[in-house]
């Protein structure tokens, strides 16, 4: 049985990707602000909805974290693997992401978050 509950592996895994999604997003929006489009600002709007989308999903998760007692960290990384530790209920779980992974999940979150603004 693992010692994490499998309900749980979802927030943590947001405190992994939506960091990464609104640091992307915030780069984006600087470029299109200097890009030399003729009217930018409809590209600027898009970008903004998905951070506020972004912004509301990570708030919603550190309050869930928080009431639960949980907390991830960033550990050991190398080329091919990401590892996180999952902290929950006075459990400690670590977890290895291959980075193909996380890359491919944070350009799936990004679509999302653009499609939906």
């Amino acid at each position: 049985m693992p010692l994490i509950p499998e309900e749980a592996i979802p927030y943590f895994e947001n405190m992994i990707y939506l960091p990464m999604v609104f640091t992307i997003l915030e780069k984006d929006r600087t470029i299109f602000e200097k890009a030399p489009f003729k009217l930018n600002r409809p590209y600027i709007n898009i970008v903004e909805e998905a951070v506020k989308q972004v912004q509301k999903e990570l708030k919603d998760t550190h309050i869930y974290m928080r009431r639960h007692s949980m907390k991830v960290l960033r550990g050991e990384g190398d080329d091919m693997f990401t590892e996180y530790v999952f902290f929950h209920g006075g459990y400690e779980e670590h977890r290895r992401y291959l980075n193909v992974r996380l890359r491919n999940r944070v350009e799936e979150l990004l679509t999302m978050y653009l499609t939906i603004s």
